[in-house]
């Protein structure tokens, strides 16, 4: 295993244990803005594994992807944030 891969790995592992913490934050959340917070993590986390993973995969699909993913991501936090000021 390369240096490069060795380190791609590690990266990798690291954002997916990110994921997974936000994932329980945004179950645990005791408030909107704690979850919102943790939806906005998740849609970082997750097109930077896509991205992590077009570039070790070769596939440029995934590249779209994470673009739609950081789309859907913006979206849902100004659903939120609208949620929250319909609420007041």
């Amino acid at each position: 295993m390369s240096t490069t891969s060795a380190a791609l790995l590690a990266g990798l592992v690291v954002l997916l244990l990110t994921l997974a913490i936000g994932l329980a934050r945004a179950v645990i959340g005791p408030s909107l803005q704690d979850r919102m917070l943790s939806v906005q993590l998740l849609g970082t986390g997750g097109v930077a594994v896509l991205l992590l993973l077009a570039h070790v995969m070769a596939t440029p699909a995934l590249i779209d992807v994470a673009l739609v993913l950081a789309l859907l991501a913006a979206v849902a936090a100004a659903a939120l944030t609208r949620r929250e000021v319909d609420d007041v």
